[in-house]
């Protein structure tokens, strides 16, 4: 077998560019037997989960797939829509979105490529790039949907664009978009969607920003997930003119019997609903689309929870999506990474 992938018929000495947009992924079905190799594929990176191989995979194959799929399948079911995956319906939605602003302007011989895939399942990076490569695409951004960097997210993607060059004889220049905790336009989204919100639902006593959890350790050795996640807090904070007593930051999706980082959401907002609070509004700043985390772990979970705690309303702030706040951020982001190419 060939070492290097054939090159795909030169078409001249211009250059194409495109856009791949990342996220982490989705089963192809609310089912077990789907959930099995999604898991297995999520829990094989060494990026997610920091253990060595001889000591992990055991407790991987032996355990946590033979367990975990069916209850997995079980909170999948309760968010699936008629048209798949929500986060998947989200990122194809935000990809095209994206492309038709991109090109605004722009004649066909020039037009941008933009694609979507996930870090874990299907569409997959490789045969996306792939996908793109065989388009004549020769200068590619890659932006992981990720506004926070983290290893386990962000460098996990590099890590997959990394190995799908591996296999290309004539690599393209490459971009990649490492994150975003504090651009203007991302914040101005983010409070757009809340402010939209408060019209339409009324205001809560106070807003609870809840982002994805990852181990204390990480954060011990290095990574800067925690600080750029207080960073996007503070600034959509200022954004909304909150006093600090107003706005609670905190971690969600633990995962394993390791340390994570702190305040968790659940005994958060329990614990607001026992001091009194009557209603709490909960936004995912971290997540770029609606997902089992936001759906189903925040919407059911911790409404639940809250309310058998002695609140009395939940709200829980929709993801950016496609609203069109978040088009236009995501527009100038990737124009800043495209100059001297447009």
């Amino acid at each position: 077998m060939p070492r290097f992938k054939p090159e795909p018929t030169a078409t001249g000495n211009g250059h194409r560019i495109g856009v791949l947009l990342v996220n982490l992924g989705t089963p192809e079905a609310p089912t077990a037997g789907a959930l099995r190799p999604w898991l297995r594929q999520f829990l094989s990176d060494p990026r997610v989960i920091e253990l060595p191989p001889l000591l992990w995979q055991p407790i991987l194959n032996g355990i946590i797939l033979v367990t975990r799929p069916r209850k997995s399948a079980k909170k999948y079911a309760s968010i699936w829509t008629a048209e798949g995956s929500p986060l998947k319906v989200h990122t194809k939605r935000l990809a095209s979105l994206l492309g038709e602003s991109l090109n605004r302007g722009l004649d066909a011989g020039n037009s941008i490529l933009v694609s979507w895939a996930m870090r874990y399942g299907a569409p997959g990076i490789v045969e996306t790039l792939d996908c793109l490569r065989a388009q004549g695409a020769n200068r590619i951004v890659v932006v992981p949907l990720y506004p926070q960097y983290a290893g386990s997210t962000t460098a996990s993607t590099l890590d997959e664009v990394a190995r799908a060059m591996r296999g290309w004889r004539n690599v393209p220049e490459l971009r990649f978009v490492r994150s975003f905790p504090d651009n203007a336009g991302y914040i101005a989204a983010l409070a757009a969607s809340v402010r939209e919100h408060w019209v339409r639902h009324g205001r809560g006593d106070c807003l609870v920003a809840s982002f994805h959890g990852q181990p204390v350790r990480s954060d011990e050795q290095g990574d800067p997930y925690r600080a750029e996640c207080f960073v996007t807090a503070r600034l959509l904070g200022e954004a909304l003119a909150l006093p600090p007593e107003k706005l609670h930051v905190t971690f969600q999706s633990r995962f394993g019997g390791a340390k994570w980082l702190e305040p968790y959401t659940q005994p958060t907002v329990e614990a607001l609903a026992a001091s009194g609070i009557k209603r709490v509004d909960v936004i995912c700043p971290g997540f770029a689309a609606d997902c089992l985390e936001t759906l189903e772990e925040i919407a059911l979970l911790c409404r639940d929870a809250f309310l058998a705690h002695g609140g009395e309303a939940f709200h829980a702030i929709a993801c950016l999506n496609t609203r069109p706040e978040w088009v236009s951020a995501l527009d100038g982001i990737i124009r800043q990474h495209l100059a001297g190419w447009v």
